[in-house]
């Protein structure tokens, strides 16, 4: 029972840090792409449905899955 205390503790602080992650990221992606990219446009495109899905769910409340898609687009971009 001790176990579970802690771990629903953690989960509790864990879940503001992902989500205020977000708007960081979001800004980054945004203005990686407004500064323009060497990324031919189908990977354009794939970042861009990658953000779009990052906000779709982070607007759904699944936050560590939004900054792990958010991720994926940093990364084509070079940002991580």
């Amino acid at each position: 029972m001790k176990h579970l205390t802690i771990a629903s503790a953690l989960w509790l602080f864990a879940v503001p840090v992902f989500a205020s992650q977000f708007p960081t990221d979001i800004a980054a992606i945004n203005a990686a792409l407004a500064a323009g990219t060497d990324l031919i446009d189908e990977q354009i495109a794939q970042v861009e449905a990658l953000r779009d899905e990052g906000q779709q769910l982070h607007d759904a409340g699944d936050h560590r899955a939004s900054v792990d898609t958010l991720a994926k687009a940093k990364d084509m971009l070079g940002l991580n």
